[in-house]
């Protein structure tokens, strides 16, 4: 019985360390001039803007799908003309990318939640949300899902956008460019705010966003070019990578049926901006993938 207590003990030790990554050991504070900070030991990670800069950091490892967790506190008060930003890229012209940026506001008003999708340099494929909490009281979850046929952003587990790999249609879908996970906070009054007219109040100055709870069940690329899964986070590669390693349920994972009827109601309820529905867009004509 005791050998079986410690058993237990040593799984939940392990899960514990799963759930509670260390920034020192998985990021790099990467510019800011010593306004980003990594403290309680690697559990905590803040980035600072005031007038001269603001910071950056990103991660240590290349990414090749996975389910990739992160909590964060935003910018309190008056955050207008801020932006923090938490998304994977890759590098160079044709870079993929999967984004989620919070778009301050002034004092009382709601954050926007912009997402967007990049595939081979390609963007512009914006959706955009109100919150249904207040994101600087209390840390929430903000996930990227990203596999073989589908990127699905979440916050709370609540999913809240599912990009479909629509390949077979022609549309372009991120799957063979590795990508880190960057996150910044910086000044972006020019845009960020009631689309510009409302500017960063440097009264309010320093800003600061916080960061714990990263986890990332990931296929990591390795220094040969081989993505690995298992080999950051304790997870395990997916058939047709040409990984080592086993995956996680993420790979193959899709939205089930109570899973797309709460995505429509964030959408119903809390979409703010569709680039599907935009009169300018349309009047362009409707990107392929918003009539499948």
């Amino acid at each position: 019985m005791a050998r079986m207590g410690a058993s237990v003990l040593s799984i939940l030790l392990a899960s514990c360390a799963l759930a509670a990554a260390s920034f020192d050991k998985e990021f790099d504070v990467t510019w800011g001039d010593g306004r980003g900070k990594i403290l309680n030991n690697g559990q905590l990670l803040t980035l600072g803007l005031d007038k001269v800069s603001g910071s950056g950091f990103q991660s240590k490892h290349e990414y090749l799908f996975g389910k990739i967790d992160m909590q964060l506190k935003l910018v309190p008060g008056n955050s207008a003309g801020t932006v923090t930003a938490y998304y994977l890229s890759s590098q160079g012209p044709t870079h993929d990318e999967i984004d989620f940026e919070f778009l301050g506001n002034v004092t009382g008003e709601p954050y926007t939640l912009h997402t967007n999708v990049f595939t081979q340099g390609q963007g512009q494929r914006e959706q955009q949300f109100r919150l249904w909490f207040d994101p600087t009281n209390d840390f929430h979850t903000y996930s990227i899902l990203w596999n073989p046929k589908h990127i699905i952003f979440m916050v709370d587990d609540m999913p809240i956008r599912d990009f479909k790999n629509l390949e077979g249609k022609g549309i372009a879908f991120p799957k063979n460019q590795p990508m880190r996970l960057y996150s910044s906070l910086w000044n972006a009054d020019d845009w960020a705010t009631q689309g510009g007219r409302v500017k960063t109040d440097w009264s309010h100055a320093p800003f600061s966003a916080s960061y714990r709870g990263f986890k990332a069940d990931a296929c990591v690329v390795t220094a040969g070019g081989r993505p690995r899964c298992g080999a950051s986070m304790g997870t395990e590669a997916a058939p047709g990578t040409g990984a080592s390693g086993a995956a996680g349920e993420w790979y193959n994972q899709e939205l089930d049926l109570t899973l797309q009827q709460r995505m429509r109601w964030v959408q119903s309820n809390y979409m703010i901006y569709n680039y599907c529905t935009d009169p300018k867009r349309v009047a362009k004509g409707v990107p392929a993938e918003c009539s499948m």
